[in-house]
């Protein structure tokens, strides 16, 4: 018998980027990239996972972040 998954919504966060990635290091505009943000006041909604956590640990002086209410 197959298992249900748990009919709670994920928690997500909002990250909106606030910097420019002109003049940092490689690795930085790749997680800007990775992140879904390439532009200046881009915003995507991620799920809040450990990995996405540390991604915007990463570049959090070019990010503002929100905690999503689900």
């Amino acid at each position: 018998m197959a298992e249900k998954k748990a009919a709670g919504k994920k928690a997500q966060v909002k990250v909106t980027q606030i910097g420019s990635p002109i003049g940092r290091e490689d690795g930085q505009r790749r997680t800007l990239i990775g992140l879904g943000l390439n532009k200046m006041g881009r915003s995507r909604v991620l799920e809040d996972t450990p990995a996405v956590r540390g991604m915007i640990q990463r570049v959090h002086h070019l990010v503002r972040v929100d905690d999503q209410q689900g």
